[in-house]
């Protein structure tokens, strides 16, 4: 039976209902936003438009990040390093394209003889490479990306039996679901940050510490999302193989991973691309990785160091972010 148009009508888009959990919403977040200075953060950020379009003088929020603009350029590419501090060095083989200079610097010390203040002229080498600590930075950044590899790699071999003891529809009982969600609930409640502090001091300063962190912290987020996928795969094809007699393993190779595997690699490349942002972060503990080189320039005030390293960072995870975003065009 044709109903004409006007006999047609659509509810409300929102009710009393929905009005007083957006005002409860809004009233609760006033009062946080309180907490955690939301108003001062929105009064700085203005005054900051402001001096920048040139309605006012200065400000704080401007000036800092003037400060910091200034520290980080011009990125430092090239290496100058003492031939005295160089153990077993060689002026006979010097690394590619570096050249020795001979630096002069005059200082005023004291002479103990007929103490008074002299100028001293101190002479000494330095080894000049163009472009050493570009190639230091690159070099730390493959082993950022060997970490965020071995780290996805252990996370897939990790949530593998999660997973499968993590979906209600193959699990042997209740005990080893219970079991497996609450590793999976653990490993994803514990940041890589605290873990990688922790580990550092079990395993010392290094990669180690970083790969075990980052995958402890995937294995908990690829668990939980296999096994849901897993339960909510197509039944029919599982009834099917269930019906000429398959068991669950032969079952989940056929009727089940051709299903889900296009969300498994969608999951684990996203893993990837955050593993190698991550893998940045924990270097700052001493996980190794661009992240510990990071830390330690920073600490140095070596601000342009730290801005070449900025960039690398960024190009790096620009060029990883388009490669995934192909692959999972293609496969998932």
């Amino acid at each position: 039976m044709n109903r004409p148009a006007s006999a047609w009508h659509l509810p409300r888009p929102w009710g009393a209902r929905s009005l007083g959990v957006l005002l409860l919403v809004l009233f609760v977040g006033f009062f946080a936003g309180q907490r955690v200075e939301m108003g001062r953060m929105l009064s700085l950020t203005g005054e900051g438009v402001l001096a920048a379009v040139g309605l006012r003088e200065q400000s704080q929020v401007l000036s800092g990040l003037g400060t910091i603009g200034r520290s980080l350029f011009p990125p430092q590419v090239s290496e100058r390093t003492e031939t005295a501090r160089i153990e077993g060095f060689d002026r006979s083989n010097l690394p590619w394209l570096s050249h020795i200079e001979t630096v002069e610097t005059r200082e005023p010390k004291l002479n103990p003889r007929t103490l008074q203040m002299e100028e001293v002229v101190d002479t000494r080498e330095v080894l000049v490479e163009p472009l050493g600590y570009l190639w230091h930075v690159a070099v730390k950044m493959l082993e950022t990306f060997e970490i965020a590899i071995w780290a996805t790699l252990l996370a897939i071999v990790l949530s593998a039996p999660l997973a499968w003891f993590s979906a209600r529809n193959y699990t042997p009982n209740r005990a080893t679901y219970g079991l497996a969600r609450a590793i999976v609930g653990m490993f994803r409640a514990v940041p890589e940050l605290v873990s990688a502090l922790f580990l550092v001091l079990a395993y010392g300063f290094g990669p180690i510490a970083g790969v075990l962190a980052l995958a402890l912290h995937s294995a908990g987020f690829l668990g939980k999302f296999y096994a849901e996928d897993i339960e909510t795969a197509d039944d029919k094809p599982q009834e099917a193989l269930r019906a000429i007699g398959a068991n669950k393993l032969k079952v989940m190779r056929f009727a089940v991973l051709p299903q889900v595997m296009p969300q498994f690699i969608a999951y684990t490349l996203y893993v990837l691309d955050r593993n190698v942002r991550m893998a940045t972060v924990v270097g700052l503990v001493g996980a190794g990785g661009i992240g510990q080189e990071l830390k330690g320039r920073y600490d140095m005030y070596n601000y342009a160091h730290v801005g070449t390293i900025l960039i690398a960072i960024f190009l790096t995870v620009l060029v990883l972010d388009r490669l995934a975003a192909r692959l999972r065009s293609r496969y998932a």
